[in-house]
Order: C-alpha cells, then structure tokens, then sequence
C-alpha cells in the first residue's frame, strides 16, 4: 500500500457530530450568574436589590444528546442576567439603575438632608416630586423606600435615623402621586448593605442614603 493510501485510509469517512447552535444558546443560559432585582424582605438573606428577577426564557431537556454532556453529570439550575444600567451624578450625589424589571434612584442624604437630621430641604423636595413624576410615567403600583446610613456612631441611631429619613422622602413623595393605588414598603436599615467602603470619607457619603425603587411597566401593574 502506498504512502497516499494509508493517509486515505486514516481520514474518518464522515465528520464528527457538531454542537447544534440552539443548544450552544441554552448552555450559556444556563451558566449566567444571579442578577439583580429591586426586592426585600421582613428579614432579608441577601441585600436589597440583588436577587434574581429575570426568569429562564425557554426550559433546557438536560436529557437532550445535544447538550453532549459529560457521563454523569447534570444541569445547575437555569438563571438570566438582567440587562443593568447604572449612572451616576459626577459627585456621586445621585445615581440611577435600570434592570428588566425594575428602576432605583438612590440619593445621597446630603443632598436631602441637614447633618444627622431628617429634615427635608427645599432642593430635596423637588428632587423627589421629579422622582414621582418617572414613577406615574412606569404607572408604578408599588414603591420601596429603603433609607441607609454609614457605620459611624451606633447601628441603633443608624437605624432610627435611616428609617426616619425613609418617612421623610415617603411623605413628600406620596403627596406628589394621586394615584391611592399605590403600595408603599418604607424601612430604615441603617449601617447594614453598604455600597461603598466605610473607611473613607467618599465612600460613608454614598452609604448615607435613601433608595427609591418600584417596577418598570407592566411591572408595576397589580398582579
């Protein structure tokens, strides 16, 4: 036999199976990390607003020969990242995100508030009537108010203090919405679920704040 057909004879007559398209698309659903969400609890395991609210598009047969899966092994439960947008004001005094399903304003307490003081300024107000006007634009039926603050002083004072700035932007902003429909979930966390670092000054500005969050859209329908 010559050289030319023994390299014929090793050549494997037909290719080997490829990975069909779809289901390359459902492996990498699959494998997409927790997204974030705008939710909380009476006693939340996870910080507010980083549970997961998409929802798998299509359901995956972990059966199926086109997945090509190792003996043995099995699928992790289905998760979609969220699409999240984040801008922020060039101070850091206010900042905005987006995901799929929910939209969060969280703004700095200085320019809401005096120094430890749960008293609106005139600037703050308007602010929040802003706030409310993209909340009847969503047609919004429910509404988180969460207030936070930095970890200097004592967690009791932080969160006395967070809770009653979260009364204070409540007020104004349930006056500035006509729509008595709407459900108002206002808490005061206090020094818990920092977004920034405490050891710095820049950071213990962003910490103390107070979140306004509520569905997008169909969303925010009654369900």
């Amino acid at each position: 036999m010559s050289g030319e057909d023994m390299t014929r004879t090793r050549t494997p007559r037909h290719p080997a199976p490829r990975l069909a398209l779809g289901a390359v698309t459902a492996v990498l659903l699959l494998t997409a990390g927790p997204a974030p969400g705008a939710h909380a609890d009476e006693t939340p395991s996870v910080p507010p607003g980083t549970e997961a609210s998409a929802t798998p598009p299509v359901e995956v047969d972990p059966s199926s020969p086109g997945l090509r899966m190792v003996d043995g092994a099995t699928l992790a439960p289905a998760k979609v990242l969220d699409i999240k947008s984040v801008v922020e004001s060039p101070g850091g005094e206010e900042r905005r995100e987006d995901t799929n399903s929910d939209v969060t304003f969280a703004l700095q307490a200085e320019v809401l508030f005096g120094k430890d003081s749960a008293k609106l300024g005139p600037e703050a107000r308007t602010r929040i009537q802003a706030i409310a006007a993209e909340i009847t634009k969503e047609n919004a039926r429910r509404v988180r108010i969460f207030g936070f603050t930095d970890d200097l002083g004592s967690s009791a004072h932080g969160d006395v203090l967070s809770k009653k700035r979260a009364d204070a932007v409540h007020s104004i902003l349930s006056g500035s919405l006509t729509d008595a429909g709407i459900t108002y979930e206002v808490r005061g966390y206090g020094e818990q679920f920092p977004i920034a670092d405490n050891s710095t000054e820049e950071g213990r500005k962003k910490n103390r704040r107070v979140e306004v969050s509520y569905p997008r859209g169909a969303a925010g329908a009654p369900g």
